[in-house]
């Protein structure tokens, strides 16, 4: 794989993507999605008081619903912060208004700030040619592992089958796993989900089984492997969704990293909308890897039922994502625009590019010949393959054998739902200076060395 000086932007696609026509789109409807909830979400009931919070922006009315504390009692009276601008580079002061810092103190809607989640709708079509009207909408989370798991909440009921690339992203394997899910490992290579191997266990599943109900992905820059799922791929999973009857969950935290030679190529979200069914994908973002991993916001987008039911289970459990969070990140939001927004991203993909040629640097130094890996397009990390002799399992050497000799990796089990041995490790590149890359690869070089 290559790499390009300039990052994708975010109109920078590949392949001949259809554009959006103005005949009307063959929508899933709305008992689609109803038969196949959970029997844990068909079972959910709406708070019967943060159901009418909507209610309260009405015009003139006077609202006696909710126990909200009074915000003079609140201590904070003023909030200003100093953002880098990303059209000149150099930092500004902002500052939360009157109101503003009201509503990011204060009870506000399950779903997120109206305002919030009007900004995602016009981002959606910014970067995935979706529109409002077509049978979708958003919700605000906790960062998207906390939608991922209502999401998966919703659709999936313990014993059920669902496809789980591997290697995934370890953080979601406990959340399928208290689910009492059967994960079903999709294999993947550099271009992504092996569709043809797909296919074949689709068409080979035995009749006395139900077929699994969704896919989980993380299609760009995925995480352990780097991988970004080529167009080709993308369509052969939706065509198969489509004919085997499962949602793809599209996990996407490293859309805004991607760094490849080639144009980007586009979402499922936005290939969803050109097939002769539209609605097979519930897209998860993340503001974590772009503006603050700990302000905690990420949105769902994604089929009207689909996001109610994620929304009655928040109101079950933590009532609402933070006001505060929100606040902050609307006013970067606002501050920038969505070319503002597109500028940014692309400076934090170049950013994130120029840590692997550098990582890569260290590893051709210290690791050529002991390892073997593939050039990662987005995102943060090396996934590669260790040369070792025996069953070739990295396990031990980088749990024990690496920690002592002070460097810290991960093991490749982590990442496969079958938890099977794998001589593969990942790596991140994403903070380390260079100096101590080199230092940290010398000593792996060391470690593997000495279990030859």
């Amino acid at each position: 794989m290559g790499d390009s000086s300039t990052p994708a932007g975010d109109s920078a696609i590949s392949g001949d993507l259809p554009q959006p026509c103005s005949q009307p789109l063959n929508v899933l409807s709305d008992e689609f999605y109803r038969a196949r909830l959970s029997d844990a979400a068909k079972t959910r009931k709406a708070d019967g008081i943060r159901a009418l919070f909507p209610l309260e922006a009405r015009s003139g009315l006077i609202s006696l619903l909710a126990g909200k504390p009074n915000e003079e009692t609140f201590p904070i009276t003023s909030l200003q912060f100093t953002m880098r601008d990303p059209s000149s580079a150099e930092d500004i002061k902002l500052e939360l208004t009157e109101g503003e810092l009201h509503q990011g103190l204060q009870y506000t809607p399950t779903n997120g700030f109206e305002e919030l989640r009007e900004w995602v709708f016009g981002l959606q079509a910014f970067q995935h040619d979706r529109q409002k009207g077509e049978g979708w909408t958003v919700s605000i989370g906790a960062g998207s592992q906390d939608l991922i798991f209502k999401a998966a909440s919703a659709l999936l009921n313990p014993g059920d089958a669902l496809f789980v690339e591997a290697p995934v992203y370890a953080g979601v394997l406990p959340v399928f796993h208290s689910l009492g899910c059967d994960m079903i490992e999709a294999e993947t290579d550099a271009y992504g989900i092996c569709s043809g191997s797909l296919r074949t266990v689709l068409e080979n599943w035995p009749s006395t089984r139900p077929k699994p109900r969704a896919l989980y992905t993380v299609p760009y820059g995925c995480n352990p492997t780097g991988m970004t799922a080529t167009l080709e791929r993308r369509l052969e999973v939706l065509e198969l969704s489509r004919e085997h009857d499962f949602i793809i969950l599209e996990d996407d935290p490293y859309y805004n990293l991607y760094f490849g030679r080639s144009d980007r190529p586009p979402s499922y979200f936005t290939l969803d909308r050109s097939q002769p069914e539209v609605g097979r994908v519930v897209r998860f973002d993340s503001l974590s890897k772009i503006i603050s991993s700990g302000i905690r916001i990420g949105f769902v987008s994604g089929p009207n039922v689909v996001v109610h039911a994620m929304d009655q289970h928040t109101m079950a459990v933590n009532l609402q994502p933070s006001s505060l969070s929100q606040a902050v990140t609307l006013k970067v939001l606002k501050s920038w625009g969505y070319e503002g927004f597109a500028l940014h991203t692309s400076r934090i993909a170049q950013f994130y590019r120029e840590k692997r040629d550098i990582f890569e640097a260290a590893m051709q130094r210290h690791l050529a010949g002991l390892a073997e890996w593939t050039k990662p397009e987005a995102g943060m990390f090396f996934w590669f393959k260790l040369l070792l002799d025996g069953d070739g399992d990295s396990e031990s050497l980088i749990r024990t054998k690496a920690l002592e000799r002070g460097v810290l990796a991960i093991p490749g089990t982590v990442f496969l739902p079958s938890g099977r041995k794998s001589a593969y490790v990942r790596t991140s590149f994403s903070i380390l200076p260079a100096e101590q890359v080199d230092e940290a690869l010398r000593r792996l070089r060391d470690v593997i060395l000495d279990a030859r």
